[in-house]
């Protein structure tokens, strides 16, 4: 395996689940970097190292599991939400205060004073299941990564507090696993760097000491701080590249090409948990995909890569709100275009991965149609290639044939006679055609489910 290679990959992935939690780009990689070296300050073990690594890079990794309920609680965005909360300190508004100031933004002035009046009631029990799911998600996809478990309990752990006011479990003082200790001290000092520069990260720090944060922790990070240069990295245009040479050279997985399918699998599966009504959808994607990939003579190797994609095609809705994804009606004009933003989202994240680098162009054409009246770029005819159009075509017959907010999905005969109408004008008729025998095949004309395609 070459040095670092699972080290891109995760430092890549990292940025989706910054999207996920409204962070800026890079969040979860100036953690590592302050993590890291709070773990060379306390003198933590080579192989504890490598498994706080992947912890602070992969600590979000459950976020986008609650962003749907975030939003149907709260009414609210749920990106800006989730950015307002990991702010907050002890001292300051509650989870019921937050709620208060956050509650309804899009939403009319009765709905809005229904929401904050249950989440003021409901506050604690609200933030404790929400951290819960979060955390029991994290873990579990930190598991299917091939991760340990003590990386899984450190991500289910991530906002427990020392003095054992946290959730979801209340751990306090040791009970809580030192990766999520480390982890939240990370989090929480790059935050506020970001935000306001060293100085306020420095406050924020000093001032949850033995509330939040382990005390002995707090004062060997202000050791590690003290040291010339130490902030600078943080700014830095090869910020990335610091936080990748920093993965320790023990404990390292092979990254052949079985784990990096496991791997895809995984992070199609994030995107989806963004919104209930996408359960299910890049797995289908991709099984979609591969089948009308096969029918039109695409090599093996080139198939394997294309489920990869259509596994992934939808990674940049994480950066979308769920006001948008979850809205139980058309989108309006303004809306439509937000949302289109998901795949330039995606573009940009797989772009920073170069295991998906060739991908990036037809992940991208996706929305792109024939007759040139799709998205991004209005691509027409020939620019678009087969790969991309094979996308297209897995990726509208899901989304016709399943449950959306504002409708629902019609029978796979209903699904395919609508698409016909489409043949020449927005997909193609090569891969209409072959998608018509694939689904003939499978599963005797019924699309797979959620459940039978995780069996």
């Amino acid at each position: 395996m070459q040095q670092h290679q699972l080290a891109e990959l995760m430092c890549g992935f990292s940025h989706a689940l910054d999207l996920a939690e409204g962070q800026p780009a890079g969040h979860a990689v100036r953690c590592a970097y302050l993590g890291m070296h709070l773990a060379r300050a306390i003198d933590l073990a080579p192989a504890d190292q490598w498994e706080l690594y992947y912890t602070l890079l992969l600590k979000d990794l459950g976020g986008s599991s609650n962003a749907a309920r975030i939003h149907d609680v709260f009414l609210s965005d749920d990106l800006r939400f989730k950015r307002k909360a990991k702010r907050f300190a002890d001292h300051l508004p509650p989870a019921a205060q937050l709620a208060l100031s956050q509650t309804g933004a899009r939403v009319g002035l009765l709905a809005r004073v229904r929401a904050t009046l249950r989440a003021m009631r409901q506050g604690d029990a609200i933030a404790h299941a929400l951290t819960q799911t979060r955390g029991e998600r994290g873990a579990e996809w930190a598991r299917q990564l091939r991760f340990s478990d003590k990386v899984g309990r450190a991500i289910h752990a991530l906002e427990e507090h020392w003095n054992g006011t946290g959730k979801p479990d209340g751990l306090a003082a040791q009970q809580i696993p030192l990766y999520a200790r480390i982890a939240l001290i990370a989090q929480v000092v790059e935050i506020f760097h970001h935000e306001g520069g060293p100085q306020a990260a420095m406050h924020a720090l000093r001032d949850r000491r033995a509330t939040w944060f382990d005390p002995h922790l707090v004062d060997a990070f202000e050791r590690a701080a003290s040291q010339p240069d130490f902030w600078a990295p943080l700014t830095a245009p090869d910020v990335i590249a610091q936080v990748i040479a920093l993965e320790p050279a023990v404990g390292a997985l092979a990254l052949d090409d079985d784990y990096l399918d496991e791997i895809t699998a995984v992070f199609g599966q994030i995107a989806d948990a963004k919104s209930a009504c996408a359960a299910g959808h890049s797995a289908r994607v991709g099984l979609y995909t591969d089948l009308i990939a096969a029918q039109c003579g695409l090599p093996a190797e080139r198939r394997r890569g294309l489920r990869r994609a259509a596994l992934l095609h939808d990674l940049g809705m994480l950066g979308i709100s769920n006001a948008l994804l979850d809205k139980a009606g058309p989108l309006d004009d303004r809306e439509r275009t937000a949302m289109q933003l998901h795949v330039q989202l995606t573009e940009h994240l797989l772009a920073r991965i170069g295991a998906f680098a060739d991908w990036v162009a037809v992940v991208g054409a996706h929305h792109e149609w024939l007759d040139g009246s799709g998205y991004p770029r209005g691509l027409r005819g020939d620019a678009i290639t087969l790969e991309a159009r094979i996308l297209t075509t897995a990726d509208l017959f899901d989304a016709i044939s399943t449950d959306r907010p504002h409708r629902p999905g019609l029978s796979v005969e209903q699904t395919l006679a609508n698409m016909r109408a489409l043949v020449d004008v927005q997909i193609d008729p090569r891969c209409y055609a072959a998608l018509c025998t694939a689904v003939e095949r499978l599963n005797h004309g019924a699309p797979p489910t959620a459940a039978s395609l995780a069996a």
